[in-house]
């Protein structure tokens, strides 16, 4: 897939935090080039912003074994409720403290 931003500049911020994870994602100039991988594998991220860290919560979710996405005050600021509004469509998840700051950790995703 190809990707182009022609609005806000940086917002190809998170790329390295999603390739923590093990995706496969180019960056040029104003362009993400993303090349699909089979899986995504846990990682402790953190969320440079509000959509990021959005994103970074539905990676986490799908991903195998435990992600740990740090910074989410974006999220919280920016999304009402959705923690909750993630778990009322199945996802398994819960905020927590940690050393630096509040996060969220996946534990699994439900599926029905």
């Amino acid at each position: 897939s190809i990707v182009t931003e022609s609005i806000f500049e940086n917002r190809f911020k998170y790329v390295d935090e999603l390739s923590r994870m093990g995706a496969s994602i180019k960056v040029e100039s104003n362009t993400a080039i993303i090349d699909g991988v089979e899986r995504l594998t846990g990682a402790v991220v953190s969320a440079p912003d509000l959509r990021a860290g959005a994103a970074l919560v539905i990676a986490g979710l799908m991903a195998e074994g435990f992600t740990i996405v740090e910074n989410v005050e974006y999220i919280e600021r920016g999304y009402e409720n959705f923690e909750y509004k993630m778990q009322q469509l199945g996802a398994a998840m819960e905020k927590i403290d940690s050393e630096d700051s509040k996060a969220v950790r996946k534990f699994k995703l439900k599926v029905s």
